[in-house]
């Protein structure tokens, strides 16, 4: 009896622990329009707070984070919190029509939910139209206080968030496309915490974004890819990065001079201050996969890292990969692995009770009678999963349809498994076959039984164009287990997967002409979007769905909506 009363004393004790270090971090963001100027010239912008990025949110694991959202710009907006996993909180995960309707011009929201087994660095974006190239900023989850990293903590953690930037209003930008079927224009820039640099032109010289470190301190760059359609290479001239962690996951340090992002993906690297005292660029540009003839925003960001002391005036420049340095990026990607028995590890569940194979690519709708499209073919520029091309619901949100079992003329639960067609998908000269490039507009979703485990070959396609893809799965984290290049192959590339120590992300930049596979566990009930992060393919319909049933307790089942939630 004594010893039952000490061990109920201690789990009292490490209640008491948890309740006290647990804290409601509270947050107000006015989402409105305002006037920047940047290369030369004045924009006007939908941001938050009136910053570029906006503010920087710092929690501690366990904690609630409760942000109020008042809309006071002329759009429809919600907000998505990229990489949280919404714990019985569906709700507030944000992707417009999917988990809520937006919030209106001159209505509000409060989004509320736990970090529960998280930490590292994620970040929060407008998930409506295009406005996430200007709303957008870094989401920090530290340890519980007590708690360290299982490295050796920096002198100084400092957010990297690399952003593109329109001169034109972006939602007119993206509507111009849609209205023609056709791509958008691209960006004019790319900036590193809202900043271009001085690459660009004169008026860039003090819209230069600027790290004074000292010599022989250590800093963890907190790097974020915000970029609306690009992935990202990232270099510090003569300085080498350790890389540990990514998507909030910790991993075995890995050393490289080169960061490699797709949208969406967060790296967290260790910088040591080591070179002669100086200033040295670091610099971002776009890693492309789409053939050479197709245009891009080819222009260089780039920020200085001052040491204390220098007086140099003109820094050194690193020297960035070529654009399309594929070797390069898959290096980077690939080698990443998973610290095991990290904070917040999961090990990769060994048995797979869903088998999926996912070809995902570009695709053509047919152009409307009497209409002038702009797309391949004089068609409509589109884009699939599996033959499926997701058309989001307007009339209500996903989520409530789940919640209330009305999902007729809402949703269906009958996206296939399967691809509809066997073909060389990686072929190029599949590239322009009509009888494979037309994809049929549809809302269907995988149905999946609450804690499920959920195996995915996800498949590149040359359709139009072979490109790679980042595909960024809600309310999931997933174990990368294999990737590689061409079709996949059963009988050749499961015997390649990384049962021990996979690399664990919630986006993945599947490689240009190449397939990966991934493995989660459906342990939290809800309606779930998975799609591609470049927003030139999302609004088009590269993506699905996961509805994810109740558990079979109430601890497992999805609470009623917040009084608040927006109507349609």
């Amino acid at each position: 009896m004594a010893r039952f009363a000490i061990v109920l004393a201690c789990a009292f004790a490490l209640l008491a622990s948890s309740l006290a270090s647990a804290a409601i971090v509270e947050h107000t963001f006015n989402v409105a329009n305002m006037t920047v100027t940047k290369l030369c010239r004045d924009q006007v912008i939908t941001a938050v707070n009136g910053g570029l990025p906006g503010p920087t949110i710092a929690v501690r694991e366990g904690d609630t984070l409760v942000v109020h959202v008042f809309n006071k710009s002329p759009y429809p907006i919600t907000i998505h919190w990229h990489g949280v996993f919404q714990l019985l909180s569906a709700w507030a995960d944000g992707p417009e029509s999917v988990t809520q309707c937006p919030i209106r011009t001159g209505q509000n929201y409060t989004y509320r939910f736990n970090i529960t087994g998280q930490e590292g660095t994620l970040w929060w974006h407008a998930h409506s139209a295009w406005l996430r190239a200007t709303v957008y900023g870094a989401l920090i989850l530290h340890p519980k206080a007590g708690r360290s990293y299982p490295f050796p903590r920096p002198y100084k953690e400092v957010p990297i968030v690399l952003g593109e930037w329109w001169n034109g209003n972006v939602v007119d930008i993206e509507n111009e496309g849609l209205a023609v079927g056709a791509a958008p224009n691209n960006s004019d820039a790319y900036t590193i915490n809202g900043k271009p640099g001085d690459a660009y032109n004169n008026c860039s010289q003090n819209d230069t974004f600027q790290l004074n470190v000292e010599r022989g301190k250590t800093y963890m760059l907190r790097i974020i890819n915000a970029a609306l359609n690009n992935q990202l290479f990232f270099k510090i001239a003569n300085h080498n990065m350790t890389v540990v962690a990514i998507d909030a996951t910790y991993t075995k340090p890995y050393v490289t001079d080169v960061v490699v992002a797709g949208p969406g993906q967060t790296t967290d690297v260790l910088l040591t201050a080591n070179q002669p005292v100086g200033s040295y660029y670091m610099a971002a540009r776009a890693y492309i996969t789409l053939p050479p003839n197709i245009p891009f925003d080819n222009t260089t960001t780039r920020g200085i890292i001052v040491y204390k002391g220098s007086t140099s005036s003109s820094p050194v420049a690193p020297v960035l990969p070529d654009f399309y340095d594929t070797p390069t990026a898959y290096k980077f990607f690939s080698n990443q692995t998973a610290l095991v028995n990290a904070p917040q590890w999961v090990p990769v569940p060994s048995q797979v009770d869903e088998h999926m194979f996912i070809t995902f690519g570009l695709s053509l709708e047919k152009c409307p009678e009497n209409t002038t499209c702009l797309g391949p073919l004089s068609q409509r520029f589109s884009a699939s999963m599996n033959n499926e091309s997701f058309v989001l619901p307007n009339k209500t949100s996903m989520l409530e349809a789940f919640f209330s079992g009305s999902t007729n003329g809402v949703y269906t639960t009958d996206f296939p498994n399967d691809p509809p067609f066997t073909f060389n998908y990686t072929d190029p000269n599949f590239s322009m076959d009509e009888s494979l490039l037309y994809a049929p507009k549809s809302t269907r979703v995988k149905k999946l039984k609450f804690n499920s485990t959920v195996e995915i070959v996800l498949q590149n396609t040359a359709l139009i164009a072979v490109e790679s893809h980042p595909l960024h799965l809600h309310g999931f984290n997933f174990h990368v287990l294999a990737q590689g290049f061409g079709n996949y192959d059963a009988g050749r590339d499961s015997g390649k997967f990384n049962l021990v120590d996979a690399q664990i992300r919630n986006t993945i930049s599947v490689p240009v002409g190449g397939w990966a596979v991934i493995r989660f566990q459906a342990n939290n009930p809800g309606v779930w979007f998975f799609h591609c992060h470049l927003d030139v393919h999302l609004p088009v319909g590269m993506g699905m769905a996961f509805e994810v049933e109740n558990g079979p307790t109430p601890a497992t089942t999805l609470p009623p909506p917040p009084s608040d939630l927006p109507k349609c």
